[in-house]
């Protein structure tokens, strides 16, 4: 069978690259054509157009590159018509996606399949309205979906487990943490590791890593300060923001790995984390954090946080376990001063480090066991042949 997929970032396109390997395991006959990114393209998809070319954040990014926007996406539009796939898969990126799907819907007979439901539940609740019209099968990632879709809309939905679950647990198979040195200048330094993990979009960067190396300065004495590159954000940039921090870090107190996110996790003491899919594997590795979301116009943004998202966390680790894991700070509270203080208690000896790992086993054990990507691509098959 011919599937066609679309993801829109860099998460979207590992847990679409691992979705395309399981589909591949029970259709050995199965072509994949895709909009998404390099990991999928490994996979053998045939990659139409990357997902960095569209991807931009906020409504003033989003307004500048609008015409770049809809271009790609008339194209996508007419590639999908054009080739004729028995299933469209859209993999999260909501904004681009049900828009594709209500063209696909209106133009053609191909059935659509929804793999990682749009988040909703934290805000634009009237999207269930697109999603009921225009998509066949809703595949979820997060175990508190299905009540949300499934008891007030009346929405079936399927629990396929966490593809996360999948990527760390494959990772720590193969990697022994002394057998997995980090490279870019770590090997052999002596000093436990204090992780900063900014985002992967470079105002996110801008907004949290300065205050983040901040809040960390005083412990990069006693600890080795790491930072957690993004793909597509050049070295130079992460240069130009260390400098700005008014610590003047020197480049021997921060070091910057690239393509080893897990591997600093395994190795590290505690670890400073933008909220994102980064939450949720930081928790998995069983590595104490705090979570760090600044916003320009911090009360604004947190009265507006009150207003229109309807969900008490900004971190997947408190929403899966409905309670607060890990300390948040959003917006105004996002300081140097609050950073530096949970940080304090989350290391070794501090007040919320234990409480901190129980909680990431109960997490665990509501997400349940590995086999999201197999579980989905058997449920894409079986409704694909109906």
């Amino acid at each position: 069978m011919k599937y066609y997929l679309i993801a829109g970032e860099a998460s979207g396109d590992v847990h679409a690259s691992h979705l395309i390997a399981s589909i591949r395991q029970q259709d050995a006959a199965a072509q994949f054509r895709c909009y998404g990114g390099d990991m999928m393209a490994a996979q053998g998809a045939e990659l139409v157009q990357h997902y960095r070319d569209l991807a931009y954040m906020g409504f003033i990014p989003v307004l500048m590159h609008l015409r770049t926007i809809l271009r790609g996406m008339k194209r996508c539009q007419q590639d999908i018509l054009a080739w004729q796939p028995d299933v469209l898969i859209l993999v999260d990126y909501p904004g681009f996606n049900l828009k594709i799907a209500r063209f696909v819907k209106q133009h053609s007979t191909i059935p659509v399949v929804y793999y990682i439901a749009p988040k909703i539940w934290a805000w634009k609740e009237h999207r269930i309205r697109k999603i009921k019209r225009d998509v066949d099968l809703l595949l979820s990632i997060l175990p508190f979906e299905v009540p949300f879709y499934e008891e007030k809309h009346g929405y079936h939905i399927n629990y396929v487990g966490n593809p996360t679950v999948d990527e760390v647990e494959a990772y720590k198979r193969e990697h022994d943490t002394k057998a997995s040195p980090l490279r870019g200048g770590m090997e052999g330094s002596a000093l436990p590791i204090i992780a900063l993990l900014p985002g992967s979009r470079k105002q996110e960067v801008r907004d949290n890593l300065r205050r983040m190396l901040e809040a960390a300065a005083p412990y990069a004495k006693d600890y080795q300060l790491v930072l957690a590159a993004a793909p597509g954000l050049e070295d130079e940039f992460y240069a130009e923001q260390i400098k700005s921090s008014i610590f003047n870090l020197q480049s021997s107190t921060i070091k910057v790995v690239r393509d080893q996110t897990y591997q600093l996790l395994q190795h590290s003491t505690a670890a400073l984390v933008t909220s994102g899919t980064a939450t949720l594997e930081t928790a998995l590795l069983r590595v104490p954090q705090v979570v760090c979301y600044y916003m320009k116009a911090g009360r604004l943004a947190s009265l507006a946080k009150r207003l229109f998202i309807k969900v008490p966390y900004i971190s997947l680790v408190n929403l899966i376990c409905g309670e607060e894991v890990v300390p948040e700070l959003v917006a105004e509270q996002m300081n140097v001063s609050s950073v530096r203080h949970h940080l304090a208690s989350i290391l070794p000896g501090g007040s919320a480090r234990e409480a901190q790992l129980k909680g990431y086993e109960r997490m665990a054990s509501i997400l349940g066991e590995p086999g999201a990507p197999e579980r989905a691509a058997k449920l894409i098959l079986d409704f694909t042949k109906r």
